[in-house]
């Protein structure tokens, strides 16, 4: 799943007994939101009530271990190098990225993938910002204590303009409040040459029992502890109605027009706590597209929800069909660029990724595509 983090954007489930211990420590440009609440959390943290951090010895928040500085935030030699921060108010952060050629694909622009694993890299490089995800994950002290996770329930992307090798992309990111059981971070990415947004995207997460695997409220003690980094009010990357990112997805039932079966998690396929990461999910979804439509159209959306992780030893087979025009129709308003049926120059597909063995469901998926250079 495309992370188990609400602050971080990292793959699978938390094996929270096999951290590294030289996790690394908080990183040196924390916004004053991060002392503010270090101070509100002292006796955990380990901070002087008084604020005045800077010759005292600190504790990661997430992982409540030593941190290897003192409580200054001397900034790591990434932390200078890395092209990104907290916007001013401390609620965002934004990142620059530059499109390597490894990153391009076949239409000589980032490929889809590309884009998920930059939204996870920004994600948690977020969650460092604030003072979580010394792990690299983005449990608070609580979560950790109650043996709380953060799962992934669905995830949804939207490219207008995929950025060519050598371009810049800056993207924000941020994380609000979802339900009593819930919550989520939404992205948005944009052209660094002229401002122009390229692309849009948003999750959605709930709270598990790593335990029992049961879903659970958050808490409001949790709930203190990450609210504190986010927007006071509503802000959605898709604050179009009825659009793309809230529509549900019908099971793809056999049989599918389209499969490539027989699909098995490469080594490197696997992340920090061996599950399989959520952008090879992207990648099996699109193996089982016809390689007509691949030919003259070009991926605008994707939708995925995330049923069950996917173990280093399954086998997965990916199964695709046509949707139909009648159930794909997509009300777009307030000059949402959320593509619509017009005439062949987009066409939609329904997905279903499941385990070989006992037809078991990992995910099912919807992607929209436009015809290659149609105006959008």
């Amino acid at each position: 799943m495309l992370s188990r983090g609400a602050f971080s954007v990292c793959n699978a489930i938390t094996d929270h007994n096999n951290q590294a211990a030289g996790a690394s420590s908080l990183i040196g440009q924390c916004h004053p939101r991060f002392f503010n609440f270090a101070n509100q959390q002292g006796r955990n943290l380990g901070l002087p009530s008084s604020g005045t951090a800077h010759k005292w010895p600190v504790l990661a928040v997430a992982t409540g271990e030593p941190n290897t500085k003192q409580a200054g935030f001397e900034p790591s030699l990434a932390d200078r190098l890395r092209l990104g921060s907290l916007t001013e108010d401390g609620l965002s952060y934004k990142e620059k990225f530059i499109v390597r050629c490894y990153e391009v694909g076949i239409n000589k622009t980032a490929t889809v993938e590309t884009i998920a694993n930059l939204l996870q890299e920004v994600g948690c490089n977020h969650a460092q910002s604030v003072g979580f995800s010394t792990d690299g994950f983005a449990t608070t002290l609580t979560m950790r204590k109650m043996h709380l996770i953060w799962v992934t329930a669905r995830m949804h992307i939207e490219i207008y303009k995929y950025p060519a090798w050598s371009d810049v992309v800056e993207i924000e990111t941020w994380c609000q409040s979802e339900g009593r059981i819930g919550t989520r971070r939404d992205w948005i990415l944009k052209d660094y040459a002229n401002g122009e947004v390229i692309g849009r995207a948003t999750s959605k997460w709930v709270m598990m029992n790593q335990d029992t695997r049961r879903l659970q409220k958050v808490t409001d003690e949790v709930r203190d502890e990450y609210l504190v980094f986010c927007p006071t009010k509503l802000r959605l990357a898709f604050p179009e109605e009825n659009n793309a990112s809230l529509k549900k997805i019908a099971k793809l039932e056999d049989p599918a027009q389209y499969s490539k079966v027989g699909l098995v998690p490469r080594r490197a396929d696997l992340d920090m706590n061996q599950h399989v990461n959520n952008v090879t999910y992207i990648g099996w979804v699109l193996e089982s597209m016809p390689q007509e439509v691949l030919d003259d159209y070009e991926l605008e959306s994707i939708t995925l929800d995330y049923r069950r992780e996917c173990q280093h030893n399954d086998v997965v087979d990916s199964l695709t069909s046509p949707e139909l025009e009648e159930d794909a129709a997509i009300k777009a308003t307030n000059g949402s660029p959320t593509s619509k049926q017009d005439g062949g120059e987009s066409c939609q597909f329904l997905h279903l990724l499941r385990l070989s063995g006992d037809g078991l469901e990992i995910n099912r998926g919807r992607t929209e595509w436009r015809k290659k250079g149609a105006k959008r």
